[in-house]
């Protein structure tokens, strides 16, 4: 049995007090959750914040972000090595807004993906199509081509400490959620392309649904057999929410 993700996305969003708010709460509703894994991916400034709130609880947190190098002249970056030290145990990389709104191509975040593997952290490889895509029935195309670049890389291996986000780019924030079928045949073409490298690797990753993911339509998502959770955006920042979506991924361990 592969156990549920809730994973919160928070983005560019946060203050210190929302922060300790939302933490307080989720561990909580975290120790509650003995078979759902539950976390946070924070932006950069706020995660010694969510390490010495969290630390003692069974939440989870992580970055939004890992960069390729662990040290070095590279202003603004946040390394693996860094990140392990505040006690994160995951790294997103390959967000569609990080693909889209700073380049980064297929082998760049593979190499992100390496980064985080070989200094301890699992990467959250977030891969996903275009509304064009879609519309054009490129989304497996696109998917697998994400998904290959790390596996040229890394190995299919490297999947075994790692988690897989698809998130129909389409979906992200504009409140339109793909339908349950729609989402598991994806995640079903995800797995089956993993067996065509490895089928126990395929069988034990850990695939995440996200884009407009909320409490009203996890129970359907999860319910599927190739959902194993969700990478939850703008309601993870808010308790009620982000809880429901907890409870619907436990309905379903």
């Amino acid at each position: 049995m592969r156990t549920p993700v809730v994973m919160g996305n928070w983005k560019l969003n946060g203050t210190k007090s929302t922060v300790t708010e939302l933490v307080k709460a989720f561990s909580t509703v975290a120790n509650d959750a003995k078979n759902v894994d539950v976390a946070v991916c924070a932006p950069a400034v706020f995660i010694g914040m969510v390490e010495s709130l969290a630390t003692g609880s069974n939440l989870k947190w992580g970055s939004e972000d890992c960069d390729v190098h662990t040290q070095g002249a590279f202003t603004g970056e946040n390394s693996p090595v860094m990140l392990k030290e505040f006690g994160c145990t995951y790294a997103i990389v390959g967000h569609s807004e990080r693909r889209g709104y700073h380049n980064e191509t297929n082998e760049v975040v593979a190499a992100k993906f390496k980064s985080a593997l070989d200094n301890g952290l699992v990467p959250v490889l977030c891969i996903g199509e275009s509304e064009a895509e879609y519309d054009a029935g490129k989304t497996l195309d696109v998917c697998k081509a994400e998904i290959k670049a790390v596996i040229d890389l890394c190995g299919i291996e490297s999947f075994n400490n790692a988690i897989i986000a698809y998130e129909p780019i389409w979906a992200i924030g504009t409140g339109k959620t793909a339908t349950p079928e729609i989402a598991q045949n994806v995640h079903k073409g995800i797995r089956e392309f993993l067996k065509t490298f490895s089928a126990e690797v395929a069988d034990g990753v850990r695939i995440l649904y996200g884009g407009s993911c909320n409490a009203k339509t996890a129970p359907e998502l999860f319910s599927q057999p190739d959902i194993d959770g969700g990478l939850i955006g703008g309601a993870s920042l808010k308790v009620a929410d982000f809880t429901a979506i907890i409870e619907a991924a436990k309905a379903n361990a």
